[in-house]
């Protein structure tokens, strides 16, 4: 059996492989802002998903760049108290078996190019707007070579720091409300603009030839809003590349982190 983590900044899935092709019903639950509460949620998602069987390996995603090693998260906006914690070497003991980590929008981006919206294309941005915003880059189905992840993120845009402008977190900070609650179709189209210029930066570093865009809060961006302004923004290629919505939902990064396991040869 294989173990598949998503833990984002406010959701945790977790869930199970028994073939290495198909996933089981995830257990989803509150991310725990405490690290000891967290890995406690695990451990009781974990025995419900196990049961008797033996874990081969596990790959678990989560928000925020990680060390070199990939061990430990680095800096995390939404989970401080899981920064610097042995991570890897807490869920190994927890669960008496081999983990893999990696940043949960890398494992999600991963998904989306192999079993979602990026199918058949060679290189893929995938961007991710939800409690934060994270993103990857990712070329003939692997995530590209870097030292310490990718976080598109924090780029600055016009009027700051991206995520610091369409992000659930900053959404909330800023309206007093829930992303979700907010109807007012003027806040929308600044979004798109902010995006946009997001997106434009993502085309000429990464030159992708699909971008995705998942996460809850981009469900409320008008992608055509956000299309018309990018089209006036970008200057130095002919065109710019489609732009899609993730067709795996919440699902992407358990996709992805059982796809990590196969490239790791552990399937």
């Amino acid at each position: 059996m294989y173990i598949l983590f998503d833990i984002g900044g406010t959701k945790t899935r977790i869930a199970s492989s028994q073939d290495g092709k198909t996933i089981s019903e995830p257990e989803i639950f509150d991310t725990p802002k405490d690290y000891t509460q967290g890995l406690d949620r695990i451990k009781d998602a974990i025995s419900k998903l196990v049961g008797t069987n033996q874990i081969e390996s596990a790959v678990c995603g989560i928000a925020g760049p990680l060390d070199e090693e990939r061990t430990k998260l680095t800096n995390s906006p939404q989970l401080p108290d899981w920064v610097g914690k042995l991570l890897k070497e807490d869920l190994q003991k927890l669960l008496n078996s081999k983990v893999f980590i990696e940043n949960d929008a890398a494992l999600a981006g991963l998904g989306e190019a192999i079993h979602g919206a990026g199918q058949g294309y060679s290189i893929v941005a995938y961007l991710t707007i939800s409690t934060g915003v994270g993103g990857v880059k990712i070329v003939d189905g692997k995530i590209d070579k870097n030292s310490l992840g990718f976080e598109p993120g924090n780029m600055f845009i016009e009027d700051g720091r991206l995520q610091d402008l369409i992000s659930g977190m900053a959404l909330e900070k800023k309206y007093r409300m829930k992303p979700q609650d907010i109807n007012d179709a003027r806040v929308w189209d600044e979004m798109a603009n902010n995006l946009a210029q997001g997106l434009n930066n993502i085309i000429v570093d990464w030159s992708p030839q699909i971008l995705i865009l998942g996460g809850g809060v981009s469900n409320s961006i008008p992608i055509e809003n956000v299309k018309t302004y990018l089209s006036k923004l970008m200057k130095i290629f002919p065109e710019i590349p489609p732009i899609e919505k993730a067709a795996l939902g919440d699902l992407s990064g358990l996709y992805g982190a059982l796809e990590y396991l196969k490239q790791t040869s552990t399937l």
